[in-house]
């Protein structure tokens, strides 16, 4: 088998349970792909910029989970324009089945096993 893939996900801190969920399908022992994030729940430090686009060169692609709460997610709006910057492939999920936010530039699709299969299979 091929060596894992590794996934950035960009969320805005409101939604980190939705990302929570995420996560947990990558615990399956035959999941092919890591999902990694920068999480912070302090005001960003003169680093964090510089750690996170690290860790999005290291990624294979970008998922990010779109919600209302991306509308206004400073934080989760840099990383989606870092993952366009380093040419990054880059899907939005749709965090919930009841919010279908639009963000401008984001192909985003709904958070089913088969569109999030297909995406990592992509990369």
């Amino acid at each position: 088998m091929a060596d894992n893939k590794i996934v950035f996900v960009a969320f805005a801190i409101e939604d980190e349970r939705q990302r929570d969920f995420l996560k947990g399908q990558s615990l399956h022992p035959r999941a092919p792909y890591e999902f990694i994030d920068m999480s912070v729940k302090q005001p960003y430090d003169s680093g964090w910029k510089d750690k996170v686009r690290t860790r999005i060169r290291r990624s294979h692609g970008v998922i990010a989970l779109v919600s209302k709460n991306s509308l206004t997610s400073t934080g989760q709006k840099w990383e989606i324009q870092c993952a366009k910057d380093e040419g990054k492939p880059l899907l939005g999920i749709w965090a919930y089945s009841n919010d279908r936010t639009n963000l401008v530039g984001l192909r985003t699709v709904a958070w089913t096993d088969a569109n999030i299969a297909d995406f990592i299979d992509s990369l």
